[in-house]
């Protein structure tokens, strides 16, 4: 058993970190005051194959596999959550397709998201079923050689900046609930299809989000994600991977709110001491410290697991819970730390606390992941 990160790995990891530095950090304000996408920030980390490089090199992707993109996605959201989202998710809905698809979808697909060139965003969520996946109510109707679909969208990231959307829907509503989904690759610009950006959010304001409005879209049927009616296991399979990189956020953010009150605490001053002298003020630097290494080791293994071909998707809902737990916590305290300066916008640490909560609801809320352990636990 090694723990030690190959020197691949810490060259990546170094190199993600400085290019937030270099490339997000000076627009990190402007994007979440404006609310603002950040394309340009996407393909420059495109050129420095930070997109998809989970993806192997022949369809465009570095082939650092999972951990590599657990890597980039921890350091890119050490420095903004939001514009590190903008970065990993480009490939959002990718998954299905490299998995699922046929080798000309992955050829025409694939490389031109991973060079930073194009966005995908993965339609599923809808505005009266997230978590409950089952209660999902768009169709897509065939039609001769195409595929018409109808519905709605909600939460969508990338949703009014993408340039294609890979969309859940129903295609035998007589059959079970797990064999009626089927996936499709949508043209974002298809007729058909109104985006409205999602404004006013509490936190990641430089993501994307939208709710998508699908009337009557015609789509060819070579657009089909792998086979019909097995678009809910796709979808599934889609989230056990998802989650590894969402359990990064968590701990890249977490991270940051150490290294913030860290260095607030070796600064500021309180009865003539530094902040760090007094026994409470370590405690809370102490287990923050310890959640953050759980949680580093948890999602490291995730992700090492998944490429190793051993995929342990209990692990990866459980590093997921943890994520948002941990980044919570760690930005309360990075808040409290800081008192009254923490709750402005001059200190870093009042965005990580806007940004962690979304932690704890995207990509299965945290009761859903306990419901689904707790499941497993009482079966055997």
């Amino acid at each position: 058993m090694d723990f030690e990160l190959s020197n691949e790995m810490k060259m990546l990891a170094d190199m993600a970190y400085k290019f937030a530095l270099q490339e997000v950090e000076p627009v990190v304000k402007m994007a979440d005051e404006e609310e603002k996408y950040t394309p340009d920030v996407r393909k420059k980390a495109g050129v420095n194959g930070l997109i998809g490089c989970w993806i192997p090199e022949e369809y465009g992707g570095s082939g650092a596999g999972f951990l590599g993109n657990t890597i980039i996605t921890e350091q890119l959201s050490r420095v903004c959550m939001g514009i590190g989202l903008n970065i990993v998710a480009a490939t959002f809905g990718c998954e299905n397709i490299y998995y699922y698809g046929t080798k000309e979808q992955k050829e025409k697909y694939l490389p031109p998201v991973c060079a930073g060139d194009k966005v995908f965003a993965g339609a599923y969520t809808e505005p009266n079923a997230g978590t409950d996946v089952a209660g999902y109510k768009t169709r897509a109707v065939q039609d001769g050689d195409d595929y018409i679909i109808t519905g709605n969208k909600m939460f969508i990231t990338n949703g009014t900046i993408c340039d294609w959307m890979v969309v859940q829907a129903i295609t035998d509503p007589n059959e079970k609930v797990h064999k009626s989904f089927s996936q499709f690759i949508v043209p974002a610009d298809a007729s058909g299809i109104t985006k409205t950006k999602i404004k006013g959010k509490l936190g990641i304001r430089a993501s994307d989000t939208a709710e998508i409005a699908l009337d009557e879209v015609r789509i060819p049927k070579e657009n089909l994600i792998g086979k019909r009616g097995a678009g809910f296991h796709q979808l599934m399979h889609f989230f056990d991977t998802t989650r590894v990189m969402v359990a990064a956020q968590g701990l890249g953010l977490s991270q940051a709110c150490l290294d913030e009150s860290i260095k607030y605490c070796k600064e500021r001053t309180a009865f003539g001491k530094p902040l760090g002298a007094f026994q409470i003020t370590m405690q809370k630097l102490a287990e923050m410290w310890i959640k953050i290494e759980a949680l580093r080791n948890i999602t490291y293994k995730a992700a090492w697991l998944l490429d190793s071909s051993q995929p342990d998707y209990h692990l990866s809902a459980m590093a997921k819970y943890l994520a948002g737990q941990t980044a919570v916590f760690c930005a309360n305290l990075a808040v409290e730390l800081h008192g009254g300066y923490g709750y402005i916008e001059e200190y870093k640490v009042q965005k990580y606390y806007r940004d962690a909560k979304i932690l704890e609801l995207y990509e299965g809320t945290k009761e859903a992941e306990v419901m689904t352990l707790a499941k497993v636990l009482l079966s055997r």
